[in-house]
């Protein structure tokens, strides 16, 4: 049987929550929250029975606050998980889990890296900068949750590690952060577009062999340094 899992949001009015178009809606009776932190339980939960991912809006960004659904459900698959845990065998599938998922995290950086040092094709003479370069851009982009073009799964290795280095240069080598833009929609979009066609004006050079004051006043080349 498919269950049903819903996003929704938080409500000022008790007993209700907000649709994603805004719209009030009754918490069902017998229904309880289940604070976020134990994923394997919500999960089960996910599974089990309809459910709703319940966020909070706070400016931009939406924080977790867990899982609203049956509260018998939920109770039941708790008492279930803790019997699981006790078991010494538990612990070993956990860990050999870890050891897997840590393994094929390692391969992903590896592979994550090849791919930056591939899309940036620098000349050799610069062959320690496009690996130093590729390097800050792995340790930033790889780590799981970091919401960062390399961890999502809708686009293949090659254009997260583009995407990855153009995001990465807009931060390093321009004034990005501290530039003032107007809350208009598509303005900020315009700014990264007009950004992007820089760094790959700069990454060009350095695909030509870039040596000199070119490279010494290159912003890239500072930020490298």
């Amino acid at each position: 049987m498919n269950y049903e899992v819903t996003e929704v949001r938080t409500s000022k009015k008790k007993g209700y929550v907000q649709d994603l178009d805004g719209k009030l809606r009754a918490i069902p009776q017998g229904w309880k929250l289940l604070p976020p932190g134990d994923p394997a339980l919500s999960r089960r939960i996910k599974k089990a029975h309809d459910c709703w991912i319940i966020k909070e809006p706070k400016g931009k960004r939406l924080f977790s606050k867990g899982i609203l659904s049956d509260a018998a459900t939920i109770d039941r698959l708790k008492a279930e998980l803790e019997i699981e845990r006790a078991d010494p065998s538990y612990q070993k599938k956990l860990d050999a889990g870890r050891a897997r998922r840590a393994k094929q995290e390692e391969q992903y950086g590896q592979d994550f890296l090849e791919a930056v040092i591939s899309f940036l094709d620098f000349d050799p003479i610069h062959a320690p900068l496009a690996q130093k370069m590729a390097t800050l851009i792995t340790a930033h982009a790889i780590p799981v949750g970091s919401n960062t073009v390399a961890r999502t799964k809708r686009i293949p290795l090659d254009r997260k590690a583009e995407a990855a280095v153009i995001a990465w240069m807009r931060h390093q080598t321009t004034a990005y952060d501290h530039m003032k833009i107007a809350r208009v929609k598509g303005a900020r979009r315009e700014v990264r577009r007009d950004l992007a066609k820089q760094s790959r004006k700069v990454l060009e050079k350095y695909r030509k062999g870039i040596t000199g004051d070119q490279l010494l006043s290159c912003p890239l080349y500072k930020s490298l340094r």
